[in-house]
């Protein structure tokens, strides 16, 4: 991957956005705080993704630098905002309120001492909050997660939680290309095709604070995850 900035900063706490109103702003917040008590020279940079809604706004006004990305997807806003990065060290995840980015001391210390080339959150634990997850989503995470273990051959437990982290070096040496929420496996994967080391930390998945209609399209994601795990 190439970057557009120098590495300037410590921190890139990086958000894909889209439609986000009544949440994003909440998700600066956070990792404003996180960046301000860990005396970081840092940037939260939001990633707009086509948002028909107040979101840009929002994001600007609680503190965030913005950038626009016109191609449709997940990854596509992801890889643009890792381009546009100029932290050593670059920690994304969704703003919808369902990460906490007050706590990543779990993602930014590996990362900073270079302990791990990767850091995955695990959302697979007891702490989650009630209702943060539906069922049909979790018994999906886990089967593709099951299954991503097989294919590359890693110890992963939770291939889809949208909360990690990486280096920048580690960036510049990873290929990702895939523009829609597949970008998950397809990060996972190349982690490991590089030799990357990857650590994992379990996370307090929470419930969104701000109504809110979900991007998933659980069938339609499936698949595109299982074709990039096994072949088209």
């Amino acid at each position: 991957m190439k970057f557009v900035n120098e590495p300037s900063l410590d921190l890139t706490i990086l958000m894909p956005c889209r439609n986000e109103e009544g949440a994003v702003g909440i998700s600066v917040a956070e990792a404003l705080s996180f960046i301000r008590e860990n005396g970081l020279l840092a940037e939260v940079l939001v990633i707009d993704n086509n948002s028909t809604d107040l979101s840009v706004q929002e994001a600007l006004k609680a503190g965030a630098v913005t950038e626009h990305e016109g191609k449709k997807g997940y990854g596509a806003a992801l890889i643009k905002g890792i381009s546009l990065s100029k932290g050593k060290v670059i920690i994304f995840g969704d703003c919808d309120t369902t990460y906490d980015f007050y706590d990543l001391n779990g993602f930014y210390e590996p990362l900073k001492t270079k302990k791990y080339d990767i850091m995955i959150g695990n959302r697979l634990n007891k702490n989650a909050q009630k209702g943060a997850m539906k069922v049909s989503h979790l018994v999906g995470v886990k089967v593709l997660s099951w299954l991503g273990r097989l294919r590359y051959g890693t110890d992963v437990s939770d291939f889809h939680c949208g909360l990690r982290g990486l280096t920048r070096q580690a960036a510049q040496c990873m290929e990702l290309k895939a523009a829609g929420m597949e970008f998950a496996t397809e990060f996972i994967g190349e982690a490991v095709k590089k030799g990357l080391s990857i650590g994992q930390t379990d996370i307090v998945l929470r419930k969104s604070r701000a109504p809110r209609r979900s991007k998933l399209k659980p069938v339609t994601d499936a698949i595109r995850h299982l074709r990039l795990m096994f072949g088209r």
